[in-house]
């Protein structure tokens, strides 16, 4: 049975418009969202000096003026940041009660090496823990990433039955997941890769019972309204498109081609804000970052 909160934040994904904000840089990714934010690596010298910098640098987005429910309907944080605070309260407390925006959480552990074209998820050892601390803190959802780099059948077959196994395990547990199957932009083949790729999630969303739902994180796809059957479909709540390394304005303008789906871009969100900004540049930078990504996401 949803909870109160649940239900709020079900109701708002499914008639707001808006999109999700992916703050949710782990481990590997971390010194170069810091590099990108203007903080080199000779400025910490340990793995916890760089993640206090790096909540100091989420927790100044949080908090800003324009990073509201009113254009940002979800943020997608990974678990160092659910230990962390945000003024005083649970990060994805201050995020729903204080921002009313969905708090979603990364729970894969990285990648795989590269087997069949593709990266499948390592194992996520203690994820039944991780979902019942995320449960406990209201979290709605959670992320989980894998990579596609050729057209090989097998392989998106083995990404996409690995992703809807955990995907139920989620379920179960009372979250929505975000299935993200990501195709690699640079892939020589990455049309034919999403013909595949499309083709083996319908055939998992038909073997989904009624009343589960997820939702899917996909590469803008070379071919416009590519994925409407995704979107259409009765078994997902929203398709949500990943910046993948395009510019802001190439995945904006990617994005607005393609109905019903809405962004979570992650370095596309951060693209020009800096530590050395004063707090009114910082704000009217995001501001402009937020509105671009909004208007795409509506269109």
């Amino acid at each position: 049975m949803a909870s109160q909160a649940q239900q709020a934040m079900l109701d708002k994904l499914k008639t707001q418009t808006g999109f999700i904000a992916a703050l949710d840089q782990s481990g590997g990714s971390t010194p170069k969202a810091l590099r990108l934010y203007g903080i080199e690596e000779s400025e910490y010298s340990s793995d916890e000096e760089m993640f206090n910098l790096v909540h100091e640098m989420r927790t100044r987005i949080i908090t800003s003026t324009p990073f509201s429910g009113e254009r940002v309907l979800g943020a997608i944080l990974f678990e160092n940041t659910l230990d962390r605070e945000i003024e005083g309260m649970s990060t994805a407390h201050f995020l729903w009660q204080k921002k009313r925006v969905i708090p979603f959480l990364k729970v894969d552990k990285g990648l795989a090496e590269e087997s069949n074209g593709v990266q499948i998820m390592k194992s996520i050892p203690g994820l039944d823990a991780l979902l019942a601390k995320a449960v406990a803190q209201d979290v709605f959802g959670t992320k989980m990433r894998s990579v596609v780099k050729l057209a090989n059948h097998q392989g998106i077959k083995d990404v996409v039955a690995q992703q809807f196994e955990v995907g139920k395990q989620i379920l179960a547990a009372g979250l929505v997941p975000i299935i993200e199957p990501e195709v690699d932009i640079h892939s020589p083949q990455k049309a034919e890769a999403e013909a595949l790729l499309k083709l083996e999630i319908l055939t998992q969303l038909n073997l989904l019972s009624e009343g589960e739902e997820v939702m899917l994180k996909l590469t803008l796809p070379t071919e416009a309204n590519f994925y409407k059957e995704l979107v259409d479909h009765p078994r997902v709540l929203k398709v949500v498109a990943l910046s993948g390394g395009y510019s802001r304005d190439d995945a904006n303008a990617k994005l607005t081609e393609n109905q019903g789906m809405i962004a979570s871009f992650s370095r596309a969100l951060t693209e020009g804000v800096s530590a050395q900004q004063s707090q009114e540049e910082f704000e009217a930078t995001l501001d402009k970052a937020i509105e671009g990504i909004y208007q795409a996401s509506k269109a």
